[in-house]
Parts: structure tokens; C-alpha cells; sequence
């Protein structure tokens, strides 16, 4: 998977964490067995950014810890048909995650667990949300939040 980072905090975010992110996003990715030219992008911000994008985009003003927009929702878009050999070489987009530095190191103190921990977990429910997970009901969450344990404990990035 190519994965595109970006940080808009000025440095507030390690480049160890976002090693720590990336390592775990492509082990997301195969447990999910993704194709290999599955791309996204991810940006780390801070909370006056998340809530403007909060805002624009959800009409909740005020900042939030992770915001996904999946590229290719359930849509109304005709296929394009193509002979398969080239239609595997076109590049798959999931989307774009925005992460909240800011809510990262509050939530992980309030939680009582390391930044990278809160980091990471973080980046497995936005990642989830870009291959269609939800938690609207609770068989979805259930669903959804078993696979998020079960790949941040594979990880071994433990509470």
C-alpha cells in the first residue's frame, strides 16, 4: 500500500511516530490482504485544523481525534470497463485520514496510555472506517472494534 504523510503540526509529531504509523497501516493493510497498489493519505493536524474540517465537512464545530473520508463511497458512479490486466494496475484510493496531534496527547493521558498507543489507535479506526467499517449498530461495532484489537494487538501496540 502507498501511503502518503503529511504533517501539518510544525513537528509536534515524531518522525518515530509517524514510522510507528506507517509500519502499522501496511500491517492493517495486509491483514486486510489490500492490493498492493492501494494508496492513501494521512495528515496529521492540530485542533484548530480538525475542527475546521469538522465543521465544514460533519457541520460539528469543534474539533474532533480522527476524521476519514473515504474516496470511493457507496456511489452512484458507473464502472469504467477496461480490459482486467489494466484495470489492476490502476492505483486504488481509500481516502484521506486527518489525525488531531493535539486530542492524540490529551486522550492518551486521560486514558492513561502511551501517545503512541492513542496514535495507532487511531490510525486503525480511521483506516477501518476508509475500507467501509462502521459502528452505527452494534453488530457493526462489534465487528469493526474486534478488528481493530485484534490488529493493534498483532502489532503488539497494546494497552
Amino acid at each position: 500500500m502507498e501511503l502518503e504523510l503529511f504533517d501539518h503540526t510544525e513537528g509536534q509529531i515524531t518522525s518515530a511516530q509517524q514510522e510507528l504509523v506507517s509500519n502499522l497501516l501496511q500491517f492493517a493493510a495486509q491483514k486486510l490482504a489490500l492490493a498492493e497498489n492501494t494508496e492513501m493519505s494521512l495528515t496529521f493536524v492540530n485542533n484548530p485544523e480538525i475542527k475546521k474540517l469538522n465543521a465544514q465537512y460533519r457541520n460539528i464545530d469543534r474539533a474532533t481525534d480522527v476524521l476519514s473520508f473515504a474516496a470511493e463511497e457507496s456511489g452512484d458512479e458507473s464502472p469504467i470497463i477496461m480490459e482486467p490486466e489494466l484495470a489492476a494496475e490502476i492505483p486504488v484510493s481509500l481516502g484521506d485520514l486527518f489525525i488531531s496531534i493535539d486530542k492524540v496527547s490529551e486522550q492518551a493521558k486521560f486514558l492513561g496510555h502511551s501517545v503512541d498507543r492513542e496514535l495507532g489507535f487511531l490510525a486503525v479506526h480511521g483506516f477501518l472506517h476508509l475500507n467501509g467499517y462502521d459502528h452505527e449498530d452494534p453488530n457493526d461495532e462489534k465487528k469493526m472494534f474486534s478488528l481493530q484489537r485484534e490488529i493493534l494487538d498483532d502489532y503488539g501496540l497494546t494497552r
